[in-house]
């Protein structure tokens, strides 16, 4: 399995909106970041990932699952552009903050925190391992 971090501002699309999907989850759209297109061709069914408040919070509020491999988004017809669902699994127990993440060790080298513009990144599993425990949840 693999790590990943999904970035949503929240004023545009929250977690709460995304755990309202359930089982159906959503899809991953708008995505015009070639980096973050290719992470997600990069993501197979059962991927976890953090649900990220940017901009508003900046911080992880939620674990996601991949729940359908990378296709044409739907939102767009230009073909260079694609996108996973997720669903949501599990809140957070406590929101880590970015602030949290830039001073917590083991953390140093994650792309949160040394690339805080892409919006579809990968989490190594000792990043995610850390983060669960920070959260107070198991990963």
């Amino acid at each position: 399995m693999n790590y990943w971090l999904f970035k949503s501002e929240p004023d545009a699309w929250s977690w709460d909106q995304q755990v309202a999907r359930g089982d159906l989850g959503e899809e991953w759209t708008g995505v015009r970041n070639y980096q973050a297109r290719n992470n997600m061709r990069a993501m197979r069914v059962g991927d976890r990932g953090f649900y990220y408040h940017s901009n508003i919070g900046k911080e992880i509020v939620g674990i996601v699952e991949v729940i359908r491999e990378s296709a044409p988004d739907s939102t767009t017809d230009d073909p260079r552009w694609d996108c996973v669902v997720i669903k949501a699994v599990a809140p957070m127990a406590r929101a880590i903050t970015l602030d949290e993440c830039k001073v917590t060790p083991g953390l140093e080298a994650m792309v949160l925190v040394n690339n805080t513009r892409l919006s579809v990144q990968p989490v190594t599993a000792a990043e995610w391992e850390i983060i669960c425990h920070m959260g107070g949840i198991s990963g």
